[in-house]
């Protein structure tokens, strides 16, 4: 019986810590941005888990070739070993913002511990960049009670389209048609550059670059832009 109140004790303090927060933050939109503006026909292409010393740099030569600008959103741990590749982002005018230090889990951190993650996050940052961070995205898109509070001076960006590009099995071609059917004005596109977090495909990153080339060129025929993220600082939209 003690056991049993032990365990449903833990699993009620873990809903309240994070899983239920999570869920109000993001049905609500508080302090969150799920969509640009509705009004004119842009969309922003955001990029989860990097920098890889492989995708990445192709990447960013796709972009270049379109002349669209995107935001990434660094592990700070990898970007240790890149630097050079977050210099080029913030050089061909691309956003650098934080996920975390790590890939964690923000259920699973204390706060000192989240405020650590981003903190250091941000200094990677600012030291391979010159420029502070602006924007914060959750790794899994997961806060905790305390992570509104903890990332304050952040606009916390969360997006309008998910499309499981983490793995390749899909293929290129429905990915790129999931890409396609989402396209709305104000589109905010979550997609990663980096496959090497549990879940993911190694591989998957070569995949969404195929698709992500055909998706470009179809959107620049429909008459849409790709915007960069600073557009949205200090603008709260709701859905």
């Amino acid at each position: 019986m003690i056991i049993l109140y032990c365990v449903c004790t833990v699993v009620l303090l873990f809903l309240l810590y994070g899983i239920i927060p999570t869920i109000f933050i993001r049905l609500f939109a508080v302090r969150i941005i799920k969509n640009g503006p509705t009004e004119r026909k842009e969309f922003f292409l955001t990029f989860d888990d990097g920098p890889h010393p492989v995708y990445t740099p192709q990447l960013l030569d796709l972009l270049k070739s379109y002349n669209v600008p995107a935001a990434f959103f660094i592990v700070g741990e990898r970007a240790e070993r890149e630097p050079e590749l977050l210099k080029r982002m913030s050089n061909e005018g691309h956003t650098v913002g934080i996920h975390h230090q790590t890939h964690s889990n923000s259920w699973l951190l204390t706060p000192g511990k989240l405020k650590k993650e981003i903190s250091r996050c941000a200094t990677v940052i600012q030291q391979a960049t010159g420029k502070k961070a602006d924007f914060y995205r959750p790794p899994w898109g997961r806060f905790n009670l305390f992570s509104l509070l903890l990332a304050r001076e952040y606009q916390i960006i969360m997006w309008s389209s998910i499309t499981g590009d983490w793995k390749a099995g899909q293929g290129k071609d429905k990915l790129a048609a999931k890409l396609k059917k989402s396209l709305h004005s104000g589109c905010i596109y979550l997609l990663h550059d980096n496959g090497e977090n549990p879940g993911a495909d190694d591989e998957a990153p070569s995949v969404m670059l195929e698709a992500l080339r055909g998706f470009l060129e179809y959107a620049q025929r429909q008459g849409y832009i790709g915007m960069p993220l600073e557009e949205l600082k200090n603008t709260n939209k709701r859905g």
